[in-house]
């Protein structure tokens, strides 16, 4: 399950998971970021308890969008003990955002 995050429990989850925490930044308007969606929720059912997913519509959480230096989207970043692990850009295959969590 893929959950819908702003910035308040985005920020909460990073810092107190024990699991790796994979985040989808999109936008509604964002072609690419509409064909990545299935995957990533396809890919939080196969990893469910080894893994969390999350979302976040980088138009409604700007600040964090800017914090994090997203400039192009889809961006997926993984998160490993509160800190940016992995990261991909752009509308990937499966097999790339799956090695966000290895």
């Amino acid at each position: 399950m893929v959950v819908q995050m702003d910035e308040k429990v985005f920020n909460e989850t990073i810092k107190s998971s024990e699991l790796p925490v994979v985040v989808d930044f999109y936008a509604d308007w964002c072609q690419p970021c509409t064909w990545i969606a299935p995957i990533v929720e396809e890919i939080s059912g196969e990893y469910e308890g080894k893994a969390v997913f999350g979302r976040v519509n980088i138009d409604e959480n700007q600040q964090l969008a800017e914090d994090l230096s997203i400039m192009s989207i889809p961006t997926v970043i993984s998160f490993k003990n509160g800190e940016i692990y992995k990261q991909v850009i752009g509308a990937v295959p499966k097999e790339e955002l799956v090695q966000l969590i290895a």
